[in-house]
């Protein structure tokens, strides 16, 4: 499990969330309620994807894009229980939270 990295407000636009992404040089952000739980994880490639698109002209908000939502694996999960599931979902990252949907790191499959 790695640390969960930048965390940012699902309500935060498409081309700021790109920005803070770039600046960070990460491969993928957090995204957090107004009470800071996790509410999804987006990569550079999802948000790559708005880039030219509609977005610069009518803004696009990080809640409004597909992105992975959930379930995340809450931290008691055993990692082979953990791997099983992100390769059944055929996820490459996936949010490790806490019993109340805090985000306490980032499970990456190596391959």
């Amino acid at each position: 499990m790695h640390a969960p990295g930048p965390q940012v407000d699902e309500h935060m636009m498409v081309d700021v969330a790109l920005s803070v992404l770039i600046g960070a040089r990460v491969p993928h952000l957090l995204l957090q309620d107004a009470d800071g739980r996790c509410t999804g994880l987006v990569t550079r490639d999802q948000l790559a994807a708005h880039r030219g698109g509609s977005w610069y002209t009518d803004p696009t908000r990080l809640r409004d894009i597909p992105l992975d939502r959930g379930p995340f694996t809450p931290s008691t999960t055993v990692l082979d229980d953990a791997e099983a599931a992100m390769r059944v979902r055929t996820l490459d990252v996936s949010p490790v939270v806490d019993e109340q949907g805090y985000a306490l790191g980032v499970l990456a499959l190596t391959p």
